[in-house]
């Protein structure tokens, strides 16, 4: 499967990040964080401000997102799978890895990863609640349970709780690795740049002396 470890496709694509996470959790900190880290390096990433209403599933609009990333990163926090939205977006996402070569990055965010796949702690009571609320047998579930198996096989990467004081240097390594998946090539094309604020200077000339 198609972890961070792997070369990006040069198939076409809208963004080259997109972000998976529960917004409760990490949207005004961690994923915000993550997120200015990877646009000050000129890459276009998605991450969906808006916030679904309780029993809403995922739309049109964040499918096509993800289909259209070259690089799906996904913060498994404490309540991720507590909401239906970001699982529909893993199974998307798992789908995208096989049928698009697409790459994906799994973060632990203070969460251990064999809570993740063996669904233990809070995924263990989020998938008991789903169960309860779609049926044992609602398959669904079933995908929802298999998908988080898999996913979280995946090589991902672990910040752990006592870790937090280190969470700038973690972010500012992953959008440097992420930043050298990405052709500069592409990122210093005018598609890219034009209407990010985030483009810092340095980087513009960075790319121009490498072209």
């Amino acid at each position: 499967m198609g972890n961070i470890d792997g070369a990006v496709s040069e198939r076409k694509r809208t963004y080259d990040v997109f972000l998976s996470f529960r917004g409760e959790d990490t949207r005004d900190g961690f994923t915000r964080h993550l997120y200015d880290a990877l646009c000050r390096k000129g890459i276009i990433t998605f991450m969906d401000d808006g916030e679904l209403q309780l029993g809403d599933r995922i739309g049109p609009k964040l499918l096509k997102a993800i289909e259209e990333s070259w690089i799906s990163i996904v913060v498994f926090s404490e309540n991720y799978a507590a909401s239906s939205w970001c699982l529909d977006e893993l199974v998307k996402i798992h789908d995208c890895i096989k049928s698009k070569n697409q790459l994906v990055c799994p973060i632990f965010y203070k969460v251990d990863p064999s809570d993740v796949r063996h669904q233990k702690g809070s995924y263990g009571e989020a998938m008991t609640k789903h169960e309860s609320r779609f049926g044992k047998d609602s398959e669904m579930v079933r995908k929802w349970r298999s998908t988080l198996i898999e996913m979280a096989k995946l090589k991902g990467k672990h910040l752990k709780l006592e870790q937090g004081r280190d969470e700038s240097k973690f972010i500012d390594d992953l959008a440097r690795e992420i930043f050298n998946k990405v052709s500069p090539k592409d990122l210093s094309s005018d598609e890219h740049i034009v209407g990010r604020e985030y483009l810092v200077k340095e980087l513009k000339s960075h790319l121009e002396l490498e072209s």
